[in-house]
């Protein structure tokens, strides 16, 4: 490398050491935001209150000291409660000394906000069920083949007392599905709330998608429940068949005894037509199309 080349380069470096030097010792105004954090709290309590999310720190002082100054996303700004309880009106001046990140060099022209109010509690614990909250479309002939299975079912929430009076269920956040041809499992988070917290913080879900089609049971035996020991009564016919809507993959390891179909005597003597409906029992997540015979005819018997 020419050797007046070299010299330009270790120039212009020094002149731009020289020039940066200069300008961080001069005086700037900046504003950081940080995270509000309270410590400090006395054991067993806490807070629901609404807070701020941001302190706002406008800060004076020489450009070096603010350029050292750590202001990155996760900067807190920390206010202690002083292990009390109660009701706190805090002023966030008072508490600097908690945030050290803060350089003692420079000067804090304002705080925003000022001021922070909110309400210590103890805190109270409660078990309550969870609730999925999903938005699920299915691609054409496709479903659910059985219900939605998530774990846990439940969970135990702690809190302050304020809060936790209102609170009967906790819903996940909102899941969107689109599309969907076939089974799948994913974990959703439950929503984060201030003072709150939960035994756990995710749930399993489990969608069976299937696709969903009609399948027909014959000679489903028919029974005459409650029937008096002096009677007897004859179905004509005493079996049915029925076609039910449901998972292919459920619907193909389903068997006859898996149904129950019934009709109660007191029915068949209040009837005035001369045949009487069956009652069917299904399988879990399946659905009725229809019956065949949709009604039975009967001969009562008496010893």
């Amino acid at each position: 490398m020419p050797k007046n080349v070299i010299i330009l380069i270790v120039s212009l470096s020094f002149a731009i050491i020289l020039w940066g030097s200069i300008s961080l010792s001069e005086i700037y105004y900046a504003t950081i935001d940080a995270n509000l954090k309270l410590i400090e709290f006395p054991p067993g309590y806490t807070t629901g209150s609404d807070l701020p999310g941001i302190v706002s720190i406008k800060v004076k002082g020489q450009g070096w000291k603010l350029f050292s100054t750590n202001i990155g996303s996760n900067a807190e700004f920390i206010v202690s409660v002083n292990s009390d309880s109660g009701k706190k009106l805090v002023n966030l001046h008072n508490n600097l000394t908690y945030n050290p990140w803060i350089h003692s060099d420079l000067e804090v022209i304002e705080i925003i906000p000022d001021t922070v109010a909110f309400l210590v509690e103890k805190i109270v614990f409660k078990k309550v069920p969870v609730v999925p909250d999903l938005n699920l479309s299915f691609k054409p002939g496709y479903g659910l083949a059985s219900g939605v299975q998530y774990i846990p079912d439940s969970v135990t929430v702690s809190g302050p007392i304020s809060k936790m009076k209102d609170i009967s269920k906790i819903y996940s956040n909102l899941a969107n599905f689109s599309s969907l041809d076939k089974k799948i499992v994913r974990n959703i988070n439950l929503p984060q709330s201030q003072g709150l917290e939960f035994s756990e913080n995710i749930i399993q879900l489990t969608l069976d998608v299937q696709r969903i089609v009609d399948k027909t049971f014959e000679d489903i035996p028919v029974e005459v429940i409650d029937v008096p020991t002096d009677r007897d009564v004859v179905l004509l016919p005493n079996k049915v068949g029925c076609s039910i809507r449901g998972g292919i993959d459920f619907l193909g390891k389903l068997k006859v005894n898996q149904f129950r179909a019934y009709v109660y005597y007191n029915d068949i003597v209040i009837d005035t037509l001369g045949s009487i409906i069956p009652r069917i029992e299904l399988p879990q997540n399946t659905t009725l199309q229809f019956i065949k015979p949709e009604r039975l005819r009967y001969i009562i018997k008496t010893f």
